[in-house]
């Protein structure tokens, strides 16, 4: 990652409100290829509007919008996936008796055969889908079984697979490990480091700071709406960057006064 690049996303003093409600009031963040950028806030910090900003789902009030140095305004959410920005949502948009083929395609089959005759290239997907996850060291010994059946790790890299699969340039990760135990959070981090190392900019929205150190380049934290400032790994140790999120004092506090057992 080098700075003298042109970022893949950039926003600046990007506003947003709904109404009479300021739900973002001045965020600044970029990403570049080879990049991990955690953008790090609390609950209500405006991390889910500024995903649905970038993924084209909100118009912003205000500020500007670049990609690769463009100014870019989304019509909707397909607009951003034709920029390259792909989001994975916490809940994936998987449906769990499908199978693990049908999942990772998802409206964008391979096809063979014409007119009436038209039909999903089902061996082709298949392979594809094994391969795809075989590369990240998940042995899907049938992609016919239903996603259903993967670990929760597993079904985060079969939908990160997904959208790099099919271009993504930006990668917005929406609370990826939230929900997974030590071991599936292990997978998925590495795979976002496999993600990073092949050109692509990762924006890794956290509340855990442990998760976000473990892989990120540098940080952006959010509190009520605005960035309170963006740090290299070099320049931020963890302690300090869990004190710039909200609750980060209260927290340390309240260990103290429970005698450190949080």
């Amino acid at each position: 990652m080098s700075t003298s690049q042109t970022p893949l996303v950039e926003v600046r003093n990007l506003v947003k409100h709904f109404g009479s409600v300021i739900a973002l009031n001045g965020v600044s963040m970029n990403v570049y290829p080879n990049e991990v950028l955690c953008l790090l806030g609390d609950n209500g910090a405006g991390k889910s509007t500024l995903i649905n900003t970038l993924a084209g789902v909100h118009k912003p009030t205000s500020g500007d919008f670049l990609v690769d140095g463009q100014p870019r305004l989304f019509s909707g959410p397909r607009d951003a996936l034709d920029a390259g920005i792909a989001t994975v949502y916490q809940d994936l948009a998987m449906i769990p008796l499908m199978s693990v083929t049908r999942n990772f395609f998802m409206g964008r089959e391979p096809m063979v055969g014409f007119g009436p005759f038209k039909r999903m290239n089902m061996d082709e997907a298949d392979n594809v889908t094994r391969d795809e996850m075989h590369k990240i060291g998940i042995d899907v010994r049938d992609p016919q079984q239903a996603v259903g059946t993967l670990s929760g790790g597993e079904r985060q890299c079969v939908a990160i697979a997904r959208a790099v699969y099919f271009g993504a340039k930006v990668l917005i990760l929406d609370e990826p490990t939230s929900a997974l135990g030590v071991a599936q959070t292990s997978m998925v981090l590495k795979y976002i480091n496999q993600v990073r190392a092949k050109g692509l900019g990762v924006i890794f929205i956290t509340h855990n700071v442990r998760h976000a150190y473990a892989v990120g380049n540098r940080f952006t934290v959010l509190n009520r709406g605005k960035t309170l400032g963006t740090y290299t790994k070099d320049a931020i140790g963890i302690e300090a960057l869990q004190n710039l999120m909200a609750g980060g004092k209260e927290l340390q506090s309240l260990s103290e006064e429970l005698g450190g057992t949080i």
